[in-house]
């Protein structure tokens, strides 16, 4: 279920926060969330933190290539100094802030805004990631989205590392990690079990050819 507080009063700020494993669609509901409130006339600053430029300097992207223009911080401090005209604060990828995160959060909440966090809720070890415990137990609203388990086709809230490398915080994509099911997941790192994920491609609309088609009179 997405638990997204649309109805909400305007006149108080408050803490949404959307968690899960790699892949599991957490960007990509935070693009949503954000557009929606562009719709609805509101100002809307998206940050990340400046470690992740996997696909973007200057935008959120999603696995599927959704994005939105945002800025890049190196610290927490900043998200307060770069977001006072905004109404909705959406912060991407917030397992990447050290525990300052928690206070910034909630002094914007408390400052009448909107605050949407998205992040990996634990790491390739299946322990919480950095400070999402944290931000989790402030948050007015949780969303836990799930994956896709790449070896069972079960549901995946795990991210399994699949590349020889054990620092906790490694940026990767699909060349890295897999999403997998409690049942799969093999801390911390196992070889790669799942097909590379294809991207969607269009299809092909067969027709007859011109000699075989009928000619109404």
């Amino acid at each position: 279920m997405i638990n997204e507080p649309s109805l909400a009063p305007r006149d108080f700020g408050w803490i949404e926060v959307i968690c899960g494993g790699m892949f599991s669609g957490k960007t990509e509901e935070l693009i949503r969330r954000a557009k929606r409130a562009h719709i609805a006339g509101q100002n809307v600053v998206v940050v990340k933190p400046a470690i992740d430029k996997r696909y973007s300097d200057t935008e959120v992207v999603s696995h599927n290539e959704t994005a939105l223009p945002s800025i890049l911080v190196d610290t927490a401090d900043q998200i307060v100094l770069l977001t006072g005209n905004a109404k909705v604060v959406c912060i991407d990828e917030a397992q990447f802030f050290d525990s300052r995160i928690v206070d910034v959060v909630n002094s914007l909440a408390n400052d009448k805004k909107r605050v949407i966090v998205a992040g990996l809720d634990m790491d390739f070890e299946g322990k919480p990631f950095g400070p999402m415990p944290y931000l989790l137990a402030v948050a007015e609203f949780v969303t836990k989205l799930h994956a896709v388990c790449s070896e069972s086709g079960a549901m995946a809230n795990f991210s399994q590392r699949v590349v020889d490398n054990t620092n906790t915080v490694l940026v990767g994509e699909y060349d890295a990690y897999e999403p997998r099911a409690r049942h799969c997941f093999r801390p911390s790192v196992d070889s790669r079990r799942g097909k590379p994920i294809r991207p969607f491609t269009k299809p092909k609309i067969e027709t007859e050819p011109e000699e075989n088609q009928k000619v109404e009179d």
